[in-house]
């Protein structure tokens, strides 16, 4: 069985700016409070190195794969944790309007471990997942002003 954390935003910017953002890995850094380091490119299955930092549960250093992306539309990477654990990271775009968005962002876990992870820090990983969407929702703003 599978367990999901996820949070939905309503943006009010176009998905070229989020799409702007959110492509611009090594800008993550600047912006982002929970990946505050990221590596890579944007292919399938291209290798992507992480520094992801949750509140109360911690900093580590992720390696993952892109597993698929569509721009202004969608970026997805997982990761395996071991044997018993898998995570799978996302963020979909979804322009209602022009000019208006809704963003979700995410994670499912899996494997034998996987549960017992999100059981114990569901709520971290929720405030997470939040506070990742403002931060994306504020910088496509700002760059749309």
């Amino acid at each position: 069985m599978d367990f999901r954390v996820e949070n939905k935003i309503g943006v009010p910017a176009t998905s070229d700016a989020l799409w702007e953002v959110l492509a611009d890995l090594e800008r993550w850094a600047h912006w982002n409070p929970v990946f505050v380091e990221a590596q890579g490119s944007l292919g399938i299955n291209a290798p992507l190195t992480l520094i992801e930092r949750v509140e109360g549960v911690g900093e580590r250093q992720v390696q993952a794969r892109l597993g698929d992306w569509a721009p202004y539309a969608k970026l997805v990477w997982g990761e395996r944790r071991g044997w018993q654990f898998t995570s799978t990271r996302y963020v979909l775009i979804e322009e209602i309007a022009r000019g208006s968005c809704i963003v979700t962002n995410g994670e499912i876990y899996g494997g034998m471990r996987g549960e017992s992870f999100f059981m114990k820090h569901r709520r971290a990983l929720r405030r997470a997942c939040e506070a990742m969407n403002e931060a994306l929702r504020d910088q496509a703003v700002a760059r749309e002003s």
